[in-house]
């Protein structure tokens, strides 16, 4: 018969002190002398004692668990942004706890409030306009937004989106291109940084921007929409995606419409996800929010 596993009673009695000594102690709460706590290790090492996290937990009132809320975990921006917080926390003894919000606004607030009752920290993706909001700093955890945030008070970490925008059309205009054009994705905050900062290239060199809008920043929308742009009256000779995903996308169309990348098109994107190097020619990218970026966020739940 299998035997039970030691209890925090059997260590007390082991160690010869008492239930709360042992608790305090396995918690953390208080610091004991050195021939107690040398007992109390003896007797945890030599009975194999393992505390129970849930019990721990209702003691202490900490999980030890932060919370990441992502977008769409299929995106490997994102399966990035998980790794590089993952490998965060555990440096800091702590576990992840993912949650998918699939590039739905509305499922965003049940989730992170029962989120919020989970972990002892959040970091948080939305889709959600900053006047939609506002309940998010009620959850009562720290919680760190990833984005700009005009005027509710929440830590964030932000990229330089415009810039890195900036930074792309400038390459474009260097090889030589004339006709450029923007494939965005209107219902993210990003996508107005980045149109501006392509804006603002284009406008000192007095040339125009085609702008198309897609409904999703996915694989299959860049694929879909690529025929509405090389194929209407006025083609572009280059195209910057809102990320990457919907530039190798509307790569595979381009290809499958007979044009050759970059001799007759050239086609950028934002995030700088592994796959990008695997195509040919391997798609340029702009890399301003890499997988470092969960370590800042974590530092504010210190």
């Amino acid at each position: 018969m299998k035997s039970s596993a030691p209890t925090i009673r059997d260590v007390a009695a082991a160690a010869q002190v008492s239930t709360a000594t042992v608790s305090k102690y396995i918690n953390g709460a208080q610091r004991f002398s050195p021939r107690v706590e040398a007992a109390l290790d003896a007797a945890i090492s030599s009975l194999g004692y393992k505390s129970n996290p849930l019990a721990k937990s209702m003691i202490t009132g900490r999980t030890n668990t932060i919370g990441l809320s992502v977008l769409d975990i299929t995106n490997p921006h994102f399966s990035s942004i998980l790794k590089g917080a993952n490998r965060v926390a555990h440096d800091h003894e702590y576990s992840v706890l993912l949650v998918d919000t699939e590039e739905t606004p509305s499922r965003e607030r049940r989730t992170l409030e029962e989120l919020g009752r989970r972990v002892d920290g959040m970091i948080v993706f939305s889709r959600l306009r900053e006047h939609e909001m506002p309940w998010m700093a009620e959850i009562g955890k720290p919680l760190v937004f990833f984005g700009s945030l005009n005027e509710l008070e929440l830590p964030t970490v932000a990229s330089d989106d415009h810039g890195g925008a900036f930074l792309l059309a400038q390459h474009l205009r260097m090889l030589g291109h004339k006709r450029i054009a923007y494939l965005g994705f209107s219902r993210s905050r990003r996508d107005e940084e980045r149109m501006g900062g392509i804006r603002e290239c284009l406008d000192a060199a007095g040339m125009e921007l085609a702008v198309f809008d897609g409904e999703s920043p996915s694989l299959a929308e860049g694929e879909r929409m690529c025929s509405n742009i090389v194929l209407g009256a006025h083609r572009p000779d280059a195209v910057v995606c809102y990320n990457d995903l919907m530039a190798l996308g509307f790569m595979k169309e381009a290809a499958n419409l007979g044009l050759s990348i970059p001799r007759d098109l050239s086609v950028v994107g934002f995030d700088n996800i592994p796959y990008g190097k695997y195509v040919t020619p391997a798609l340029t990218t702009d890399r301003s929010r890499g997988i470092d970026s969960p370590r800042l966020a974590a530092s504010f739940m210190k």
